[in-house]
């Protein structure tokens, strides 16, 4: 099946992903729609990979509001860390997680530790019906280091600490038109559109 649509509801509730994936998808005039917007609550994410949550996400988000589904699980993997916080970077820090929770508690677990290495990894899903026996997925690796003192006031999450070598900045020091030329998510996003053009 062609994967042919002009709107795909957004498996997730976090408004930083959505403007993302709105600015991403703009120009392919696929309007982008919040699963919030459409009353679907967030799905379980029960797996220990990104690709397996983020297929429990689409699939949800397409059978309770008929309409094709795209999903992303993300986080980063702190290579000392042995690829923590991993699938639970967003509740790194427990249940009440914060942002501001989550990076004090991941420097915490970095004290002392000379290995800084980190990567953003993001997986992408896209389904055109709940049970779509051929989704769509693609998975990107951003790489950079985890500092200690943040820098920068855009992005969300960890990219304030995510310093990016080659740049000489964090990811919250880059413009988000640019980053969403270069992050894990535009280049999984990248992947997934050549994949759908491919069809």
């Amino acid at each position: 099946m062609k994967h042919r649509f002009s709107k795909v509801v957004l498996a997730s509730n976090n408004a930083g992903k959505l403007a993302e994936f709105r600015a991403l998808l703009h120009p392919l005039e696929i309007e982008v729609i919040a699963q919030q917007d459409l009353q679907i609550p967030a799905a379980d994410e029960p797996f220990d990979t990104f690709i397996e949550n983020a297929l429990a996400k689409a699939r949800q988000a397409s059978l309770l509001s008929g309409l094709p589904s795209l999903a992303d699980d993300s986080g980063v993997c702190v290579e000392a860390l042995n690829g923590a916080p991993g699938i639970h970077s967003a509740r790194f820090s427990g249940k009440d997680a914060t942002d501001e929770k989550n990076n004090a508690y991941l420097l915490q677990m970095l004290k002392n530790e000379p290995n800084r290495a980190a990567k953003y990894v993001c997986a992408l899903v896209l389904v055109n019906h709940p049970k779509d026996p051929e989704p769509i997925i693609a998975q990107a690796s951003w790489y950079g280091q985890i500092i200690d003192l943040p820098k920068g006031s855009y992005g969300f999450g960890y990219d304030p600490y995510f310093y990016l070598p080659k740049l000489g900045k964090t990811a919250a020091e880059i413009e988000p038109s640019l980053k969403n030329k270069m992050s894990h998510r535009a280049l999984a996003m990248q992947e997934l559109l050549q994949k759908i053009s491919h069809e």
